[in-house]
């Protein structure tokens, strides 16, 4: 491996979840008289929660309480992509270190423990901490701090995790989901 510290992105890079958003969305919607096409909902999602609800919805109040409910419950049996738990498994193994940076609350911590990913970060960060999100490096330079990193890796699945990842001067990769991750890292 050509990198000794990884930082990693959780939906859409380990975590195959914007199908499951997308539904949850969706159905959401439906509860709120509206329709939308699916994948019109997913690719908003893919940009941020923020710009989907600007687009979708932007009159409704109680609109994002709902969707993260109906979502919760579609992430109760989260799915991770393919070579996600063997590539975080041969990083720890040849000695180097994972970070995960999520937008995402505490139910990251849910998350990782359900897909048996946990174990194999040396810290996660979520929204709880208190960082400007992504693109702004702030968690990424707080990271690369603490831990003294030199050379490390970003891998996410959209612009602002590579943005991000440059601005704290780390090298940068783009997941599209299609490749296992086992194949694209190693």
């Amino acid at each position: 491996m050509d990198y000794h510290d990884y930082i990693w992105d959780l939906g859409g890079t380990l975590l195959d979840n914007y199908e499951l958003s997308a539904r949850a969305f969706g159905e959401t919607l439906a509860m709120f008289g509206k329709r939308a096409d699916h994948d019109e909902i997913y690719e908003k999602l893919k940009e941020s929660t923020q710009a989907a609800l600007a687009y979708f919805i932007p009159e409704a109040e109680d609109f994002l309480k709902y969707y993260r409910l109906n979502e919760a419950k579609r992430l109760e049996k989260p799915l991770c992509f393919k070579g996600a738990k063997e590539v975080l498994q041969k990083i720890v193994a040849e000695g180097g270190r994972n970070f995960l940076i999520s937008h995402r609350d505490q139910q990251v911590f849910e998350i990782l423990e359900k897909t048996g990913l946990a174990p194999y970060f040396t810290e996660v960060i979520t929204s709880a901490h208190g960082f400007a999100r992504k693109p702004d490096p702030q968690s990424m330079l707080y990271l690369k701090d603490k831990y003294q990193i030199r050379k490390g890796l970003v891998i996410g699945d959209r612009d602002i995790d590579i943005q991000a990842g440059r601005k704290a001067g780390f090298s940068t990769l783009l997941f599209d989901g299609k490749k296992s991750l086992l194949e694209i890292v190693t």
